[in-house]
């Protein structure tokens, strides 16, 4: 989005900060990162950091972990993240937003939930994957009633290898289980994509011309031709 003119924010829930360190922005402790907004009620948008390809994001850090056992999981703190964007007015139409989550239903996760209006949920073509994304689909549904209303969602196939017929196994179980939320774009099993973490770069940094960077483009182009990005 950044490298076609579009300004985004980010936000970096998961405690583990690898989305932070991809994009070379990093959290000095948790005051620096969203645990503010629980334990001070501080603005948002003073937590923003700028990374070397422009986006504007909200680092993580390992003390985010404390959020969990500090706080509970009644409807004002899930609700945190959603009310300051609101009130903030932070991320649009016209800039969007991307929140990382780690892969577990916490108080975080439940918090990006609350806040977003999409939820891209990656399975990596393996069958301990798959089950993951049919436990967060349980979870999506039992959280509508509270919610009140559905959240759009797309599956998105990762580390896709055509060679490995379970690749194409998962792949038909997802298309059976979800149907047209499953996306059409797969993103391929590429040496680019596991070597850009460790630089702290993102794939366009690192390897524009890969077959990684050319898979995430084409998945971009896909959610903007649905809709599913504005």
């Amino acid at each position: 989005l950044q490298l076609r003119g579009r300004t985004a924010y980010g936000i970096d829930l998961d405690p583990q900060a690898q989305f932070s360190a991809i994009a070379g922005v990093s959290a000095g402790s948790g005051a620096d990162t969203v645990l503010s907004l629980f334990q001070r009620s501080r603005l948002l948008s003073t937590l923003l950091q700028e990374s070397a390809g422009g986006l504007r994001i909200v680092p993580a850090h390992i003390e985010l972990a404390k959020v969990d056992s500090q706080y509970g999981k009644g409807y004002n703190v899930v609700s945190r993240l959603a009310t300051v964007l609101r009130a903030e007015q932070i991320g649009g139409a016209d800039t969007p937003l991307l929140i990382d989550c780690s892969p577990l239903i916490g108080v975080l996760s439940l918090n990006a939930l609350f806040a977003c209006d999409g939820l891209i949920v990656p399975i990596s073509a393996d069958h301990l994957s798959f089950k993951s994304a049919l436990q967060i689909e349980k979870a999506l549904n039992a959280l509508e009633p509270v919610l009140k209303r559905r959240i759009e969602r797309r599956y998105l196939l990762t580390r896709f290898d055509s060679r490995r017929r379970m690749a194409w196994d998962i792949l038909r179980m997802a298309q059976e289980r979800f149907g047209g939320e499953v996306c059409r774009t797969h993103i391929t099993e590429n040496v680019s994509l596991a070597e850009s973490p460790a630089l702290n770069l993102t794939v366009f940094e690192h390897a524009p011309r890969s077959h990684g960077a050319r898979d995430y483009n084409a998945l971009l182009d896909e959610l903007l031709a649905d809709g599913f990005i504005k």
